[in-house]
């Protein structure tokens, strides 16, 4: 929690105020069981009507002021922590658009979306309550014990007694649950994982029948979840009995104590009720304090977690941050390139290659042999393991980030499309683009048609996901939205994959239209997919086996001829 403080500063004032509030409140919550004595003693003992009525309405009174003080504190309480709250989400998610792949598959979606909604939930309201309770209740607790002291000093050394007893307790139940809770928090992202696996693949698991198998894993998790959630409350549960306990042993040893000396005469009725109503603030504080030490003991693992996110390094980093490209030099060039993940086992080894400004350029290969992984090395979305990347002449080392990918155009394997419109979408590419832009763009990637039958054209609304449109439609519409800003280099990862062979065709043709000028690359599992391009690069685990034209590679490429061919006799057999 420490580590966030920084999220604090800009609402200290509020924190001050509010603070500051709720110490009235404490305060005045203190003069009460006095008043109370003094309606005993004075009013009720001496039948003085007049003075219990005068007496009463002045606590009613103090009561209103204490419950002013309190609405001003939560006030500026929701106002701190709401505040911190956004500020944190804010923070995560610029950290996380800025984490390469590599940290991203290292915490995975899950855990990241849990820790921005539920660990942020936990914080917020940590800094409610520390707000709204961390002062009142130290406050409360030293006044009352001191206003008990003023009252009878020998009495209140059953409290001394009994406020080391508590905090022992507390201390050993918090020394218990603190490990527990961060438990919880896995089991909990297990738990998330697991359920966006099993929404995000349904139609899988239906279409094998595997929901039986899928039941289990959820309620594997859940159980593992409520076992957890079972374990740390048994312990949590414990403080309330232990404390009631503790209070009521006090309260009892306050009235049998004091009894004894009102029988004396050294001590009057009125300040035995005040005693006990100071014991039970007293306890009562502690109680918020034990609460709060949970609460704590939840937020802290959750910031940690929060934390990690925010302290995360990036493996790809921006340098220098140059902004130039030579204009002499290849498109995109590979020198050496080595690439693993996570310290692994290299997936591409070997690779020397470059690829000219205009050329078409292809990459197949076996499933497996590295294709994504070469093209996610363009646009940095990995750092080689060795060797180097170069972009117009450039390392992407040390371009900057968003300077590289303005000259990029990227279709992933899986069209992601998000919630808007058609146009929206589209404009994902170049936000400026005019209409007539968005409609070459969709033009250019045999998009328009199905578009323009729509009821409100490009101006239709795509659903979550894009579940309102085939695989075709959707990889056509991620095609036209990096067409539309015309970038110097263009990557199409499988993503022809979707579509049948004639409407393949006349998309090939059409980008060789539209993109003249510019350096395609196009990986696919398709041979007739870039058997027109000026090159096709050869992947076979992670190296390269072949380089050279379709003609070529049937000659001299063994790897290349056997995926020829039984795609060829595929296709025959379709027939």
């Amino acid at each position: 929690m420490f580590k966030l403080r920084r999220f604090l500063k800009p609402y200290w004032r509020q924190a001050v105020v509010g603070s500051f509030a709720k110490l009235i409140e404490a305060f005045l919550e203190l003069l009460l069981p006095l008043f109370m004595a003094r309606i005993i003693d004075v009013g009720v003992r001496n039948g003085n009507v007049s003075y219990v009525w005068k007496m009463g309405l002045f606590m009613l009174g103090v009561i209103l002021l204490g419950l002013g003080s309190a609405l001003l504190c939560q006030y500026f309480a929701s106002v701190t922590a709401h505040g911190v709250g956004n500020s944190i989400r804010i923070e995560l998610m610029h950290k996380i658009s800025g984490l390469s792949y590599q940290e991203i598959d290292r915490f995975g979606n899950a855990t990241l979306i849990n820790r921005v909604t539920n660990d942020v939930n936990q914080v917020v309201q940590a800094v409610s309550m520390l707000i709204r309770l961390v002062t009142r209740a130290p406050f409360l607790c030293i006044g009352a014990l001191i206003m008990s002291i003023y009252i009878d000093p020998q009495l209140s050394l059953i409290f001394a007694i009994l406020i080391p007893v508590f905090v022992l307790v507390l201390y050993l139940i918090m020394h218990k649950t603190v490990p527990l809770y961060k438990n919880t928090q896995r089991r909990l992202d297990q738990l998330g994982q697991v359920l966006k696996e099993n929404l995000s693949g349904v139609r899988v698991i239906r279409a094998f029948a595997r929901h039986r198998r899928e039941k289990r894993r959820m309620n594997e998790a859940t159980e593992k979840l409520s076992s957890a959630y079972i374990r740390v409350t048994n312990i949590s549960a414990l403080m309330n009995p232990i404390t009631s306990l503790i209070m009521n042993a006090g309260i009892i040893a306050v009235f049998y104590f004091g009894a004894i000396n009102v029988n004396a005469g050294s001590l009057s009725q009125g300040n035995v009720l005040a005693l006990v109503n100071y014991i039970t603030q007293i306890l009562l504080a502690l109680i918020i304090v034990a609460n709060l030490v949970v609460l704590f003991t939840k937020a802290s693992a959750s910031a940690a977690r929060i934390n990690e996110v925010i302290e995360t390094v990036p493996s790809v980093q921006d340098m220098e941050g140059e902004r130039s490209l030579d204009s002499t030099a290849p498109a995109v060039s590979f020198e050496q390139v080595h690439f693993c993940y996570n310290s692994g086992e290299d997936v591409l080894s070997s690779l020397t290659f470059s690829i000219g400004r205009g050329e078409v350029f292809g990459i197949v290969g076996p499933t497996g042999s590295g294709k994504t992984s070469l093209i996610n090395l363009i646009p940095r979305f990995y750092d080689v393991s060795g060797g180097t990347v170069r972009f117009g002449g450039k390392d992407v080392r040390t371009l900057s980030q968003e300077y590289l990918r303005e000259h990029i155009g990227i279709v992933p394997q899986k069209a992601v499309l998000f919630s808007g419109t058609i146009a929206d979408n589209i404009r994902w590419g170049k936000e400026d683009a005019t209409d007539q832009q968005v409609v070459d763009a969709l033009k250019a990637a045999q998009a328009y048609e199905f578009v323009e039958a729509l009821p409100q054209g490009m101006h239709s609304p795509i659903f979550e996901g894009g579940k309102n449109f085939s695989g075709g439609q959707k990889q056509r519409l991620a095609i036209a939205r990096a067409l539309v800003k015309r970038p110097e280099v263009i990557l199409l990862d499988d993503s022809l994959s979707a579509l049948d062979y004639q409407t393949d065709l006349k998309l090939r043709r059409s980008l060789a239209e539209h993109l003249s000028g510019s350096t395609v690359i196009i990986v696919s599992q398709r041979i007739s997919s870039v058997a027109s391009a000026d090159r096709i690069l050869v992947l076979d685990d992670g190296e390269p086996v072949g380089l050279g034209r379709h003609e070529e590679l049937l000659q001299d490429c063994k790897t290349y001829r056997e995926i020829y061919e039984s795609q060829t006799k595929l296709k025959e057999g379709q027939r």
